[in-house]
């Protein structure tokens, strides 16, 4: 695995962002037939949060991205993307398991969608995120904090 790094995004990284997400989600959107040029920026754009949100460098070069946004009863993991030749190559996990072990730590759901027959659910589905609905074009998942899913199994073993 590549060495990588966080850092804060800022107002400035909206277009980088919204490039990055054109490339990577083009092959899902255009095998759903959901794919528009300027919609899958746009939306980007639309819900772009830079306090939430974190690029991920590699070699001091931009490689992806990943927010994490309060909500009432969950944090939302949005916005995770990572350039196609980086996919596979363990940063994605890497990048997960920190925000999951910080969420676990402060007993905090998270929870996120992702689009139908995406590769990326078997990614979350390997760190403990459930089916909770779906629809034709997304499939939205939750994971429990693990430290709230020990503590239930300890209480129905005693």
């Amino acid at each position: 695995m590549a060495d990588w790094e966080l850092r804060p995004a800022s107002a400035a990284d909206v277009e980088v962002v919204a490039e990055l997400r054109a490339v990577v989600l083009r092959a899902d959107l255009e095998r759903l037939g959901r794919y528009d040029e300027h919609r899958v920026r746009q939306r980007l754009r639309d819900g772009f949060a830079p306090a939430y949100t974190w690029l991920i460098g590699v070699g001091g070069a931009f490689a992806g991205c990943v927010s994490l946004r309060p909500a009432e009863d969950a944090h939302w993991l949005e916005h995770f993307y990572l350039a196609p030749h980086l996919q596979g190559s363990g940063i994605g996990t890497a990048v997960l398991r920190g925000l999951l072990e910080q969420c676990d730590r402060e007993g905090i759901k998270v929870r996120l969608n992702v689009l139908r027959g995406s590769p990326a659910r078997r990614l979350y589905e390997r760190h403990g995120f459930t089916l909770e609905t779906e629809d034709p074009v997304d499939v939205f998942l939750l994971r429990e904090p693990a430290v709230a899913g020990s503590a239930q199994v300890a209480t129905r073993l005693a």
